[in-house]
């Protein structure tokens, strides 16, 4: 199985390609009609088809993605350390003991050309090719309470000390949260991971989270560290 997630002016939508030991081939859109990034289009579109192989009696499933961020996190190579990539990994988690053996693997994105070119055609709202299944997904698939929840204001400060005009500290923080990458060196990489679980995004806005009570720290699940 091959998947991709696709946002645009026009909306999200996901592909889903299954291809047999045969060479035979199953294309699928989704065409996501709700509020979405492209996390979260890439996370319905791995979801999806992974019911589908379910529905489609399949028992042993390798399942590619150019997403590092999807892939690694569903190998717990990354930490998922935003609650909605949390439920959509414990989602898919669930659907697991279906299969005999399933394995997630990271591909180039010329490898997953095909799955790109469905999402596209889900996100842009495009015709739809004769020969290829097509779903309208209205709402999301888990954690509909958190999906339009904003970040409780009382744990979050904004973070906006100043930096010069030259080096804002904040933007590697930015950049790992929006899409997982980091430093090379691995010393630098570490610290980053460990530092940004501290922080959130808001509206592409750095926010410094609070340490809430340890009476009540319970109460709010771990965050995780990604734009969705």
């Amino acid at each position: 199985m091959f998947f991709d997630g696709s946002l645009n002016i026009n909306g999200a939508g996901a592909g889903i390609l299954f291809v047999s030991p045969n060479k035979d081939k199953l294309r699928y859109v989704l065409r996501i009609l709700f509020s979405a990034s492209n996390n979260v289009a890439e996370y319905e579109a791995c979801l999806h088809g992974i019911r589908l192989a379910v529905e489609l009696g399949v028992k042993r499933l390798y399942v590619h993605s150019d997403s590092a961020l999807v892939i690694n996190q569903l190998n717990n190579e990354w930490d998922t350390t935003h609650e909605k990539m949390d439920l959509y990994c414990k989602e898919i988690r669930k659907w697991e003991s279906n299969f005999y053996g399933i394995e997630y693997i990271h591909v180039v994105r010329d490898r997953n050309q095909a799955a790109d070119a469905l999402s596209k055609i889900g996100s842009s709202r495009a015709q739809i090719p004769q020969g290829v299944f097509v779903q309208d997904i209205h709402t999301p698939s888990v954690g509909t309470d958190l999906i339009n929840k904003q970040p409780n204001e009382a744990m979050l400060i904004d973070d906006t000390t100043s930096t010069t005009s030259s080096h804002d500290w904040r933007a590697p923080f930015i950049k790992y949260i929006s899409d997982g990458s980091g430093f090379q060196d691995k010393t630098e990489n570490e610290c980053l991971i460990r530092r940004s679980k501290n922080y959130i995004l808001v509206d592409g806005r750095l926010m410094r989270r609070m340490q809430a009570p340890k009476c009540c720290s319970n109460a709010y699940p771990k965050m995780m560290a990604s734009s969705f």
